[in-house]
């Protein structure tokens, strides 16, 4: 079964659970037997309301209307990750290239191979940002 499915069969048996069994501790409460509420009474999230609209229509329009610009922040949010990236790759290349005198045996070595490793990881995740900016 999909995911979606089985989502919405524990959705609703969940409803009609809650719905059942509020109705049999409001009618324990007042001391009296249970008697089912007649079902046109009620109002379900399917259902439309007393005024002929669906509950939640506010909601959906907003997140239509909102659906463009969320689209647009991220890939403006993965835009400016990738600037930002792009500047621990300039600072970590520039000193690798200050150290790079003893990149064999020097004495600031492990520094040199430090900065190179940290620049090519900030490299990887610049450019991987911009790629998954440019797929939206």
């Amino acid at each position: 079964m999909r995911p979606q499915i089985i989502g919405r069969v524990l959705g609703a048996s969940v409803r009609v659970a809650g719905r059942m069994a509020n109705e049999r501790l409001s009618g324990q409460r007042h001391g009296q037997p249970f008697q089912p509420q007649p079902a046109a009474a009620s109002v379900t999230p399917d259902s439309p309301s007393v005024s002929g609209r669906r509950p939640g229509g506010l909601r959906r329009g907003a997140a239509g209307f909102f659906r463009p610009f969320t689209r647009v922040g991220g890939i403006v949010f993965l835009e400016v990750t990738g600037a930002f990236f792009l500047l621990f790759v300039l600072l970590f290349g520039q000193m690798a290239w200050r150290m790079r005198g003893s990149y064999a045996a020097g004495p600031d070595h492990a520094k040199f191979l430090a900065a190179i490793a940290l620049s090519l990881v900030f490299v990887y995740l610049s450019a991987s940002s911009f790629w998954r900016a440019r797929k939206r």
